[in-house]
């Protein structure tokens, strides 16, 4: 783990990869792209009198982008958060050592019950916003609904998932449902279904988080970012 940050950036960014429907093989002529940030700030700020570790960031240019301070990122990650652990799995726009090496503990991150704890509460909140017809746009959420839970089984049985859901056997499905092709019913079924079916999974898997590796990498990378 050698690698010496950039002394000219007061934060370095390691990893940014594109997500959305565009990454999900699920882009319309109207979908905009997204994307999602890992960074690192100068250790020695976190020594300072007034720090306040940075919130997740959020921005609006040519795309949206959220983006997570390395410290952050790593604690939703262990907590099975979704938006989180799909980042190590991205279309991949820029990425140092450090942002390989993250990518590489996706297998380690969390729990299978973290994992199914997290991705079912982001799917409900899906589901809810397909209800409410949030923005005029159920069709969205429903597919976003079912995606995140054909994820989270895919994750339960391999340990990784498939971001671009298009050519999975659930993409055609999906695609009429992003097209607004669907009936209510069939989705609420359909996503009844695949909870059940990570249910069943977690129940026999026995991965486990490991905290030892990941804290070796957080301390690793302070220490590079460390200025004399």
């Amino acid at each position: 783990m050698g690698m010496d940050p950039d002394a000219h950036d007061h934060t370095h960014t390691i990893l940014k990869v594109l997500v959305g429907s565009h990454a999900h093989g699920l882009a319309s002529e109207e979908s905009d792209r997204d994307y999602r940030r890992v960074y690192i700030i100068p250790t020695e700020d976190m020594f300072q009198l007034g720090f306040k570790y940075p919130a997740t960031q959020w921005t609006k240019g040519d795309g949206d982008e959220t983006a997570w301070e390395i410290g952050q990122f790593l604690l939703l990650a262990t907590q099975g958060h979704p938006l989180v652990l799909e980042t190590l799995l991205a279309p991949v726009i820029t990425a140092n050592a450090w942002g390989e090496q993250l990518r590489e503990l996706l297998p380690v991150l969390c729990s299978p019950q973290k994992a199914f704890e997290a991705f079912t509460n982001y799917a409900n909140n899906q589901r809810t916003k397909l209800l409410e017809k949030k923005d005029g746009r159920p069709a969205k959420y429903a597919a976003a609904y079912i995606r995140v839970l054909y994820n989270l089984s895919e994750l339960l049985a391999s340990g990784s998932f498939h971001i671009r859901v298009a050519d999975t056997p659930a993409g055609e499905r999906l695609a009429h449902i992003k097209d607004g092709q669907y009936r209510l019913g069939e989705v609420i079924d359909w996503g009844e279904e695949l909870t059940q079916q990570a249910q069943e999974l977690t129940a026999q898997c026995r991965d486990k988080s490991d905290l030892l590796r990941i804290n070796a990498f957080l301390v690793a990378i302070r220490r590079a970012f460390l200025t004399p």
